[in-house]
């Protein structure tokens, strides 16, 4: 692989990394601060679906930094390693993490949307759960293959 295209797909981790960072300090401290001047009774819904996007940030960044030692095994030709393995396996636990906490955020989207009669809150709940494990099923699908070749080339190497 070029190492253009690796490059290409460290800045835009790099890229999404900062846009969540941006969020956590900037976004959701204003609009706290907007929940907490403006009295509603489905600020409640809001703080805790809030305090779980919050949690979800550390599997994220972890996420994010196994994709980038990833492609630089990638740009190393090391793409068929233990090591890659083990990066794909790590990316696969947090994808789970976030969407298991998505998973105990849903009762505050389905609350906020009983209440605020909006059942799109609830489709942004499922947003929030399926795409992480999405991720989680192809990077699990992506460690066995990548696990299997290894153990082929293990077998080509012994049978030498």
């Amino acid at each position: 692989m070029k190492k253009s295209t690796t490059l290409f797909l460290k800045v835009a981790i790099v890229l999404v990394g900062i846009f969540v960072l941006a969020m956590c300090v900037l976004g959701f401290p204003s609009l706290l601060k907007d929940l907490s001047e403006n009295p509603n009774p489905l600020n409640k819904y809001f703080y805790g679906i809030i305090s779980i996007m919050y949690i979800t940030v550390i599997p994220f960044f972890i996420a994010l930094y196994q994709a980038i030692k990833l492609l630089n095994l990638i740009d190393q030709n090391k793409a068929f390693s233990e090591l890659a393995v083990k990066n794909l396996k790590n990316i696969k636990i947090c994808a789970f993490t976030i969407s298991g906490l998505y998973v105990g955020a849903m009762p505050f989207f389905y609350l906020l949307g009983e209440l605020d009669d909006a059942p799109g809150a609830i489709l942004m709940g499922f947003m929030f759960f399926f795409a992480p494990l999405v991720i989680a099923f192809f990077a699990s699908v992506l460690e066995k293959l990548l696990q299997q070749a290894i153990d082929i080339k293990k077998d080509n190497e012994l049978t030498i």
